[in-house]
């Protein structure tokens, strides 16, 4: 359930767009106007801004405002302003370009998302820069976290709610004799089943190996595997069981001790503020006893603040 909050009575982009380049005009930018505007606009209507914008003053807006925000607000508007697959495949680049390299990003996008959305991000992905997700993935990654990453983007994978308990048995059996049973792990089992089955058979299958073998898969995930491939696995998993509790973690995880890891808050809060934003702020609420906002208002200021607060909608 999406957090943002549009005007009941819906404004035309025409008029958007010429409010916006009004905020633009002059010295300074009315920077509280394009926030209002932007923070408060879906994705369909954010593109037809981008259209109206471009044919009415023969300019990219992206550009424009790239040229009038600054630093984190820059950041956030800017990925804001992209439809959701666009925006992951920006985000997948820009973690797998050298300068940047940010693997814990990609691994998140990836592992995260559905097989249909995965296939229509690589298309974008090439259409976009000219160069194959799977190669990037190559040249940045490597063993088994890399393997996981392909296995992911390349093979499709069902999305339905059906499972076939027998092989749900039959997998969980074959993912303890390759880890908790055997001296050493085969990362080859964890790769084919995490990467080929559905959430709903990954499901059943955790609950099959807890009936079985009495501790949870993610336990056995943990100890038999370790660095980035163990993230891997582990958000495949909890994406699985529950998307909106595992980013409620990664967004408590940006705001942790000393410092805000913003790359991380920025990215959570524009990618799933239209999917899943609400679900998000109540497991939050429910692990933390605080509300999301009342962690992102602690954690930023200024316009910066403004925009992420407007993403995230009122406290329920």
């Amino acid at each position: 359930m999406t957090t943002l909050t549009v005007p009941p009575v819906p404004i035309s982009p025409k008029d958007d767009a010429i409010q916006l380049y009004k905020a633009f005009k002059g010295i300074g930018c009315d920077t509280a106007t394009v926030i209002n505007i932007l923070a408060h606009r879906d994705a369909t209507q954010r593109g037809y801004i981008r259209h109206e914008y471009q044919t009415m003053y023969s300019e990219d807006i992206l550009k424009r405002l790239s040229s009038e925000l600054s630093g984190k607000l820059e950041t956030a508007v800017l990925l804001w302003m992209h439809d959701p697959a666009g925006r992951d495949a920006i985000i997948l680049k820009q973690g797998l370009t050298t300068d940047f390299i940010n693997l814990e990003a990609v691994t998140e996008i990836i592992c995260s998302r559905m097989s249909s959305q995965l296939k229509t991000l690589t298309q974008i992905y090439h259409s976009t820069f000219g160069t194959h997700l799977e190669h990037d993935i190559k040249y940045q990654t490597s063993g088994d976290h890399e393997k996981i990453l392909l296995a992911c983007v390349s093979k499709p994978r069902y999305e339905g709610m059906e499972v076939d308990r027998e092989m749900a048995t039959k997998d969980a059996k074959e993912l303890y004799k390759a880890g908790e049973k055997k001296f050493g792990t085969d990362e080859k089992v964890f790769v084919q089943i995490f990467s080929e089955r559905s959430r709903a058979h990954l499901v059943a299958v955790n609950t099959c190996y807890h009936d079985m073998y009495g501790g949870s898969l993610k336990k056995a995930v943990k100890k038999e595997t370790s660095g980035l491939f163990k993230t891997a696995l582990l958000t495949i998993l909890q994406c699985a069981e529950n998307p909106a509790k595992y980013f409620a973690k990664v967004l408590h995880k940006s705001m942790a001790g000393l410092g805000t890891n913003d790359t991380t808050l920025i990215r959570v809060s524009v990618t799933r503020t239209e999917i899943d934003m609400q679900y998000i702020k109540a497991e939050y609420h429910k692990k933390y006893k605080k509300s999301l906002n009342g962690a992102v208002h602690s954690e930023t200021s200024s316009h910066y603040r403004t925009f992420l607060l407007s993403l995230l909608g009122p406290n329920p």
